[in-house]
């Protein structure tokens, strides 16, 4: 054969391999408000000309059922490396206008092959996933192919960034791979996600339910936490992930990237916290306050809202902020928000991003709901992830750090190895008005005037114990400061503690 018949011949095969299911369902897929797998690679996520794509010409040549899997252009789904804001990253996106995106065995080996490939290069590994599922005509071989991605998920949890974006339906099987990375996105009225479809569950439990409604992308962030992060559009989504990687390193034998120090908008004063200690505030307008830039990447942040995590940066690093949120139910902890804070902090810990903690919560959330939801075993995680963390973990006490609760929010007891608090702290068993309704019940009921008496010995608890004094003379508390030193402060605490362990320490999802 001829160069120029051979370069022809490429040509041709490399036109109908770049247009995945053809015309007619790349109309469809654009019809639904949906970009191609290639265009999510090459114009929203990677960085201009930088896509290396490998394996495009991978085809499955065996008839089965009548399919013909020559016609299957790169088996349904595009792998290769790219940059994102000049760093390496691997990727895969599954071709929903290729057999629906559907799982097969090369399928899968393509998949596999880029997460080898991406353990090796020690890079993250984003996965979008766009999929009608397992292909059903390969039987127990896209089973197959299911498991050794799982298999792979797992072993490289907490060494390589893994994040996953949901832009079509995710079901089966198919949706504990992205439970098993660090981080999902989802796109309304765009991402599905469910063990098993409205059709199978009115057919075996007779309930009617939608996709959006059981499993859309406002489900699965508000109500079952299965998703990280949610988007109105695939553009915003693709913005968000690529912020989410500047905070992050590229494997767990590095420290993430510092930027440039930037104040933050509006700094802290000295009266951010009500006197009124029944009266709630946001605590994101503290975070703010805070970090550079007054810049905070919410994680989670429409799930088990009584706590709030995420990213930020403090003199240009890195940190992971964990704070309870007075504003809904009080800031209390339950086992929800146990398990938000725990993952989380695991996967800070994993990426060597130091932690700052903030408290405010009267502690556990009470009630026979809670208890039978597992609390106990739920809470322990939260201590756990803190106990075994390495990374550098500040706590800055604002107000309320009740019993349990107290000592569950990094407390020094926990490691922590920094603390400072506010002159608001209150740091107790319980709340003074408790305590004192307790330890001096007879005497308020014998009193003459038994509210005054009690009112008296609200304040002699106060002052005897709920203040961050009795902590800060026995050493649990470092220092007490006033809340507009409190970024100067700790970022004065974290240059001390900059110096910390790196290296694969253990996988992101709490047992």
């Amino acid at each position: 054969m001829s160069i120029m018949k051979s370069v022809n011949d490429f040509l041709a095969r490399l036109s109908g391999k770049l247009k995945g299911g053809g015309e007619i369902a790349i109309e469809k897929q654009k019809k639904k408000g949906k970009h191609t797998a290639r265009e999510r690679i090459e114009d929203l996520l990677l960085d201009p000309d930088s896509f290396l794509e490998t394996d495009l010409f991978v085809e499955h040549s065996v008839k089965d059922f009548g399919m013909d899997r020559k016609d299957l252009a790169g088996d349904g789904v595009i792998t290769g490396f790219g940059k994102i804001s000049n760093r390496s990253v691997a990727v895969f996106a599954q071709d929903f206008t290729v057999a629906g995106g559907s799982l097969g065995r090369a399928h899968a080996k393509k998949i596999t092959k880029v997460m080898d490939t991406a353990a090796e290069a020690h890079i993250p590994l984003i996965g979008i996933n766009d999929s009608g599922g397992a292909r059903i005509q390969e039987g127990v071989e896209s089973l197959c192919g299911y498991g050794e991605i799982f298999y792979r998920n797992t072993r490289l949890s907490g060494i390589i960034p893994q994040i996953s974006v949901i832009l079509g339906p995710c079901a089966g099987g198919a949706v504990y791979s992205p439970a098993l990375t660090d981080f999902v996105f989802v796109v309304n009225k765009i991402s599905n996600m469910f063990i098993t479809g409205p059709q199978v569950i009115k057919t075996v439990l007779g309930e009617e339910v939608t996709q959006e409604e059981l499993g859309g992308a406002v489900t699965q962030t508000s109500i079952t936490g299965n998703a990280h992060f949610y988007a109105e559009s695939e553009v915003e989504a693709f913005d968000t992930l690529k912020k989410l990687l500047s905070f992050l390193p590229s494997n767990s034998n590095e420290k993430p990237p510092v930027y440039r120090t930037v104040p933050p908008v509006n700094p802290l004063g000295d009266d951010v916290i009500p006197d009124d200690r029944k009266q709630a505030y946001s605590v994101r307008d503290i975070i703010r306050g805070i970090v550079d830039a007054s810049d905070f990447l919410e994680v989670h942040e429409h799930w088990a809202r009584n706590i709030v995590v995420g990213f930020a940066r403090l003199d240009g690093k890195s940190i992971g902020i964990i704070a309870n949120q007075p504003r809904v139910l009080a800031g209390v902890l339950d086992v929800n928000a146990s398990d938000k804070a725990a993952r989380f902090i695991r996967f800070c810990d994993s990426f060597n991003i130091p932690l700052l903690t903030m408290v405010d919560t009267p502690g556990y959330l009470p009630g026979i709901d809670q208890e039978h939801a597992g609390v106990i075993r739920h809470g322990a995680k939260l201590l756990y992830a803190y106990s075994e963390a390495t990374v550098p973990k500040m706590t800055l006490i604002m107000r309320k750090a009740y019993g349990g609760a107290y000592i569950a929010m990094c407390s020094r007891h926990l490691g922590a190895t920094f603390v400072a608090s506010w002159p608001s702290g209150e740091i107790a068993v319980m709340g003074p008005e408790g305590a004192a309704n307790i330890i001096f019940r007879r005497e308020i009921a014998e009193a003459d005037d038994p509210e005054a008496c009690r009112q008296e010995k609200v304040r002699e608890y106060e002052e005897k114990f709920s203040n961050p004094y009795v902590a800060a003379k026995k050493g649990y508390v470092d220092t007490i400061i006033r809340s507009s030193m409190t970024r100067d402060t700790f970022i004065k605490a974290l240059s001390v503690a900059d110096s910390f362990k790196v290296g694969h320490k253990h996988g992101n999802i709490p047992l």
